[in-house]
């Protein structure tokens, strides 16, 4: 015989399902920890939590060049520190955008543990962290080769007006519509590249983080030279890559953009040399 005491448990028991339930989907919990992180990222970047190589008492971090000058006139611990917040720089500005991705895959785990859920999810998210961090190599290198800094202070009208060339002719290349059709379609890209087991999510991972630095290079080389550390240039080019790769006229966007680029470009390199 049922009591009333059963009945009221299993009462509380419904509501709480039910409230669960509401809760999880009016809240979804991937994509409510993606948000967390970036914001966490963006606190970093913003409050120099993270200790950065000293360098010359006239140099900030936000000048052009700056950050890398600093790293690689520190050794392995200036580039390491670098590599670092390079690193979360790349969540702050890049996680928001894939949220639609990671939400998605985890619907895909029906039926998964929420253990394994949990590890196959966190795979793709560090995967593609990890990714966009070696990315920072890539500034070094060419910061190694030929001094961004220096280039700017010498030549800035000419460094700038040709990396907005640069831009220009990738936004309106078909390799940058190739790879934005890939981010902006998460499902399209599951059907096609979803894989078993954790290491099939650090595989799947790794080949849509490779299709969203083909994406984006381009937007970070500019980046880089007017500042890698430069907080207002990160804010508007992660709002501008996040428009590009969620909203319906992400795509009329990116040509926009390739277009303004290629008009600034060469209206900069007309007066460098007039």
């Amino acid at each position: 015989m049922t009591t009333v005491g059963d009945r009221s448990r299993q009462l509380l028991r419904s509501t709480g399902k039910l409230f669960g339930d509401h809760f999880n989907r009016r809240i979804p919990t991937v994509a409510l920890v993606t948000y967390v992180i970036a914001l966490l990222a963006w606190g970093v970047v913003i409050g120099r939590w993270l200790p950065m190589p000293g360098g010359a008492r006239d140099m900030q971090m936000s000048d052009p060049g700056a950050p890398e000058a600093m790293a690689l006139s520190n050794g392995v611990t200036g580039i390491g520190l670098y590599l670092l917040m390079w690193g979360v720089m790349m969540v702050a500005m890049m996680y928001p955008s894939s949220v639609p991705l990671f939400r998605l895959y985890a619907k895909t785990l029906e039926g998964t543990t929420a253990t394994g859920k949990a590890a196959r999810v966190g795979a793709v998210m560090g995967t593609y962290a990890l990714l966009w961090t070696l990315t920072g190599v890539v500034p070094l290198i060419v910061n190694t080769v030929v001094p961004v800094g220096t280039l700017a202070t010498e030549h800035g009208g000419l460094l700038l007006g040709g990396t907005l060339l640069l831009l220009a002719g990738y936004q309106l290349s078909p390799y940058k519509d190739r790879c934005l059709r890939q981010c902006r379609s998460p499902l399209g890209f599951l059907m096609g590249h979803h894989q078993p087991g954790v290491r099939g999510a650090i595989r799947m991972s790794w080949e849509f983080s490779i299709f969203c630095v083909g994406c984006c290079w381009a937007l970070f080389a500019f980046m880089v030279v007017v500042g890698s550390m430069n907080i207002v240039w990160m804010a508007l080019i992660a709002i501008l890559l996040s428009l590009e790769r969620t909203v319906s006229w992400g795509t009329q966007l990116a040509k926009g953009v390739g277009v303004v680029a290629g008009i600034a470009g060469s209206a900069l390199i007309l007066v460098t040399f007039v």
